[in-house]
């Protein structure tokens, strides 16, 4: 049998290598993106939050050499835009306090930290994602707080608020059944000026019909999670799906990230089972709209490319 050429961009198995020595959450958190993995410029952790972290604050005030988006969500399938805690987090020496599902994007050189939760009720989510480097040694940033006393203070006149996304947009995704319909859109240029990055998400809640179609797309790099739910056992995906990549057909029954590299056709993607409730998320690299990320991407049963937010056919057109 032929070695696969594409299974080397996707990460079956996270890694557990930061994030350690707190109690309460996943510690080490789960690394699902990196360029020892995949061989992607980039770094993505997640891990969830079980009880009111120990040490807390956990996160300190620190800055990085690259931007960072991060973003928490919660567990309960029905209410996705509750985060199931309240978190105090300071962006610029800016207290910044949230309860909803909620994402940041935070410029590089930018201070931020620390991150002290205030209440929990249920498991959520907390993710980070460093744009420019896949290496963790140049990933997580310096450590700016001078011992655990020094106060935050806002230099700059500017409201941080403008870096914090409490609220999604409803815009891709439309028509399918077992998911949410339409996704939510928690990063692009519309809700955040400075941000170059579109992310869009939403739980899969049966086997997805109609099947997501073939795609590619030319000028961009897009990451893809499909995240396990089950929240007591996180490498679980909790069904069987299978996820085309190149001419190759890919199964997972696990938690996986993967990478895609501008040029190379995905899809279609195909829910064979359904266990349990858990998270697909497509992160396009460059783009700042929806438009910019998806526009011709997609392809028809004709083999012909469809526009963002056409569906297709339910049945390949007859031949004449």
């Amino acid at each position: 049998m032929a070695a696969s050429k594409f299974e080397k961009y996707a990460v079956r198995k996270p890694v557990y290598e930061v994030g350690v020595g707190v109690k309460n959450r996943q510690s080490p958190r789960m690394t699902y993106i990196s360029q020892k993995q995949c061989g992607a410029p980039y770094y993505i952790t997640l891990g969830w939050v079980y009880g009111i972290p120990k040490p807390n604050p956990c996160v300190r005030e620190h800055v990085h050499d690259y931007d960072e988006i991060l973003l928490f969500y919660g567990s309960d399938t029905k209410n996705p835009q509750v985060l199931g805690g309240e978190i105090e987090f300071y962006i610029g020496g800016q207290p910044i306090t949230f309860n909803t599902t909620t994402s940041m994007c935070i410029p590089k050189g930018t201070p931020h930290g620390p991150v002290t939760w205030k209440k929990f009720q249920y498991p959520h989510m907390q993710m980070s994602f460093i744009l420019g480097t896949g290496d963790p040694a140049k990933a997580y940033g310096k450590d700016i707080t001078e011992g655990n006393k020094k106060p935050m203070i806002k230099e700059k006149d500017f409201d941080y608020e403008q870096y914090v996304i409490r609220s999604p947009m409803r815009e891709a995704g439309p028509g399918q059944k077992g998911r949410q319909s339409p996704t939510m859109t928690y990063m692009s240029r519309t809700q955040i000026g400075v941000a170059n990055t579109y992310i869009e998400w939403g739980w899969i809640y049966d086997v997805v019909s109609p099947n997501l179609p073939k795609m590619v797309h030319d000028e961009k790099d897009e990451i893809v999670l499909h995240i396990g739910g089950d929240y007591n056992n996180p490498e679980d995906l909790g069904a069987d799906l299978e996820f085309d990549l190149g001419n190759e057909q890919l199964i997972f029954n696990t938690s996986f990230g993967m990478w895609i590299p501008k040029g190379v056709m995905h899809g279609p993607l195909v829910w064979h089972k359904f266990r349990h409730p858990h998270i697909e998320m497509a992160i396009m690299l460059g783009a700042g709209t929806v438009m910019e990320g998806w526009a011709g991407s997609f392809f028809g049963p004709d083999g012909k490319r469809m526009q963002v937010g056409q569906r297709p056919p339910a049945k390949p057109p007859k031949k004449k």
